[in-house]
């Protein structure tokens, strides 16, 4: 028996991926709307991040497949910034996309995970145009790079106060490489 789904937005008015919070502390959400109906997911910076390279991914194989045109995935434009209030209806755990090719649209899966694998956590389908789906790729990567910047060496983030670094072993730095001349 096939699993019905807690929120179901198809096709989605408004979606987007965005984060409340302080560098360092902050929640990241993944936010969609029909009309509304605002539903707010929990997820984690690098689900945000690998969501985006998931999108990308399907992209480049649709596009070589001759299914999908490249002007077809022109980002929407627009306010991509969280609706309020943010209410999170639960943590997603996992993620899937694919294809709806009779209607030109992408399904985004999330879910939550259930007690004990026992398949009892919500879910949530959302259903987006390619536009949709190319903002929210390059929302989610714009949103990850608000964060705190990263150690060039353990690829660690830095804090205001710098961090431990255990690629440096208590030495500095090495200096930057000067191309030649």
């Amino acid at each position: 028996m096939a699993r019905s789904f807690t929120f179901d937005l198809d096709p989605v008015s408004f979606l987007t991926i965005g984060a409340v919070g302080q560098p360092g502390d902050r929640t990241f959400f993944l936010q969609a709307a029909q009309q509304s109906e605002v539903v707010s997911l929990l997820i984690e910076k690098e689900q945000a991040l690998a969501l985006a390279a998931g999108i990308e991914q399907l992209f480049a194989r649709l596009q070589e497949s001759g299914v999908l045109p490249a002007e077809e995935v022109e980002p929407v434009q627009g306010n991509l910034g969280l609706l309020l209030p943010i209410d999170a209806s639960f943590r997603v755990s996992q993620m899937g996309i694919g294809v709806d090719e009779d209607r030109s649209l992408v399904v985004l899966i999330a879910e939550e995970s259930g007690e004990d694998d026992d398949a009892s956590g919500q879910r949530a389908r959302f259903t987006a145009s390619y536009a949709q789906v190319a903002a929210l790729a390059q929302q989610a990567i714009e949103v990850a790079r608000q964060g705190r910047p990263t150690c060039p060496l353990c690829g660690e983030p830095i804090d205001d106060g710098g961090h431990f670094c255990p690629r440096k072993n208590g030495k500095p730095a090495p200096p930057p490489e000067v191309p030649e001349a």
